[in-house]
């Protein structure tokens, strides 16, 4: 089958062939009319823009490129759906690709978003100690949920701020043991610990356990730990349970119950990181607000921003690799960081009565993620 050309819609609709280029490419100068006849005909006809041909005769690439390091987490979701909704705002296409946390395949994602001439991209980096900014990219680039030491974009959640607004929370609750759970020592979660001591310094009165145990993803780990903790004798047992994620939190809710006691009457309990595919338990969680969809909207403010400075017209440029830039001034620094502040949600988990079910005769269950219900 032949292909159809951009010449072949003209002819359809019984238009010039600058109408059809105008409508693709500059549509507030079509009147919406002859828009929509052109629409129309480029669906009867299945009609393909060549992107790699506008590109080269000069066009702008309307397209943004997304990569995530898994989707299993409802921050990756949330940031697709903030980073979708602030593009389209701003006249461009998100499109997007996961590394399933291996890095060859990280890099070869990278590679090919920037081979594609994409006007930029948003890049959330697998978790890991060395991680550093991408040198001399080809294309404006934001990080996401990381941050390098030297220039670069950047967006980041305020961890700290996360575990400070939990600790303060267990303490207008009356907490006089509270328990930590979670992998302390690992990235974000170790930076979520570094928040909650430092506010629970200022309460002499309470004590501090953090428990440096449990993945952050297996809601079982949670599980045990809550059992764990349920069983010991009622001077050693806490009275408050911060997990460093939802997961493990939702799993320690059914670990206490498992063990006969309740929550939040005998022990409460709260997450940290806003993920709503944790949130089904059977009692509902208090956390922080999801941050995912802050993030991603800010991130496409940020790349936009940077996407027209290098359009501007400047008087000298930089180069910096195989990358012509524009020079940097105060208002495009070199480096630029945005944070997204948390906030509270109280939930039954900390308050009030705790929920019951109408299966109160089934064996608990560990609560697991249902991706499925969010897709």
């Amino acid at each position: 089958m032949a292909k159809v050309k951009i010449i072949d819609v003209a002819r359809a609709a019984g238009v010039s062939l600058g109408t059809v280029s105008n409508a693709l490419n500059h549509p507030e100068k079509v009147r919406p009319e002859t828009r929509r006849l052109i629409e129309e005909t480029i669906r009867e006809l299945g009609y393909t823009p060549n992107q790699s041909a506008r590109m080269l005769a000069g066009g702008h690439n309307n397209m943004i490129g997304l990569v995530l390091p898994q989707l299993n987490h409802g921050f990756c979701l949330q940031i697709i759906s903030g980073a979708q909704n602030e593009a389209q705002k701003h006249g461009y296409s998100l499109i997007f690709a996961v590394s399933g946390r291996d890095e060859d395949l990280e890099e070869q994602l990278l590679r090919h978003f920037m081979g594609t001439q994409l006007a930029g991209m948003l890049f959330q980096p697998i978790p890991r100690p060395a991680w550093t900014p991408r040198p001399n990219p080809t294309v404006p680039i934001v990080y996401l949920d990381a941050e390098g030491p030297d220039e670069g974009a950047f967006v980041t959640a305020d961890n700290e701020a996360q575990g400070r607004l939990i600790a303060e929370h267990a303490a207008s609750c009356g907490a006089r043991r509270v328990a930590v759970i979670g992998c302390a020592h690992e990235g974000v979660l170790s930076r979520r610990v570094t928040g909650i001591r430092e506010s629970l310094s200022t309460h002499p009165d309470i004590e501090l356990e953090v428990l440096d145990a449990g993945e952050w993803d297996v809601s079982g780990d949670g599980f045990g730990l809550g059992q764990q903790l349920s069983r010991r004798d009622g001077a050693e047992r806490p009275d408050f349970i911060i997990a460093l994620s939802d997961v493990l939190a939702t799993g320690a809710i059914a670990g206490i119950r498992a063990a006969g006691l309740s929550v939040p009457e005998d022990i409460r309990v709260a997450g940290c990181d806003g993920n709503p595919l944790a949130w089904s338990g059977a009692v509902s969680l208090t956390t922080c607000a999801p941050a995912g969809y802050e993030m991603g909207r800010k991130g496409v403010q940020l790349l936009v921003e940077m996407i027209e400075a290098e359009q501007e017209p400047q008087a000298s440029h930089v180069r910096l690799g195989n990358r012509v830039q524009s020079p940097r001034t105060e208002d495009h620094p070199a480096r630029r960081i945005e944070t997204v502040r948390p906030f509270l949600l109280e939930r039954a988990s900390t308050r009030g009565a705790a929920a019951t079910t109408s299966s109160a005769h089934r064996s608990p269950q560990v609560p697991e993620t249902n991706l499925g219900a969010y897709l």
